[in-house]
């Protein structure tokens, strides 16, 4: 089990006055260890069903949800990428999931979202929770919001990528998401001490 430390938001909003007047939220605190749910959704991109079993890596398997308008997913996007590009070749599959409510956030729609996948060349499929099951079987709260899981989808992990946010001056460095990745190529016991992620929250429908 691991032990979260709790953030205080608002502290860390010095910069950015859009993301001051966004909702904040962060990852619900829930013991590791739990198994992941399997789900089928459709890739923005491809117009495929892709479901976990088919896409889960060999070694394991981060879930991300993530949304185009956040700041603080905006904030973290090149630094997700990049860690993409460099863990999936070594047997750790990434998948992008935005779960908002489209209606009331039309820039999170399918459309806009399959745009923005192929203009940054996302390395990992972007995939719509319309229903937005997912995201509650997931118990995904926010944006960026991360669930490792090992190569039998345990979860290791549900913490943040680092300590940098919107306008607080920390460089991007994914160090503590990097931590646990290694681990999982490594087979390392899960970090002991997870400060949850950060950031708008999920949109949900009314």
């Amino acid at each position: 089990m691991c032990l979260y430390i709790n953030v205080n938001a608002q502290e860390n909003i010095i910069g950015l006055n859009k993301a001051r007047q966004m909702a904040l939220a962060e990852t619900i605190h829930i013991p590791i260890g739990y198994k992941a749910q399997e789900f089928g959704l459709p890739d923005t991109v491809s117009g495929k069903m892709i479901s976990l079993k088919e896409l889960a890596g060999s070694k394991g398997t981060l879930v991300m949800f993530i949304c185009n308008h956040c700041p603080y997913v905006v904030h973290v996007r090149d630094k997700l990428i990049e860690l993409a590009n460099t863990f999936q070749p070594n047997g750790i599959q990434f998948m992008a999931i935005s779960s908002n409510d489209c209606l009331n956030y039309p820039d999170d729609s399918p459309e806009k979202m399959k745009e923005l996948a192929v203009k940054l060349n996302f390395p990992f499929p972007y995939l719509y929770d319309e229903t937005q099951k997912v995201a509650k079987a997931y118990d995904a709260s926010c944006t960026p919001d991360f669930s490792l899981f090992d190569a039998n989808l345990t979860c290791v992990y549900r913490g943040r990528l680092d300590a940098s946010t919107p306008g607080n001056n920390i460089p991007i460095t994914g160090g503590e998401m990097i931590q646990a990745l290694d681990g999982v190529l490594n087979d390392l016991a899960p970090i002991s001490h997870q400060i949850p992620s950060i950031g708008c929250s999920i949109k949900w429908k009314q």
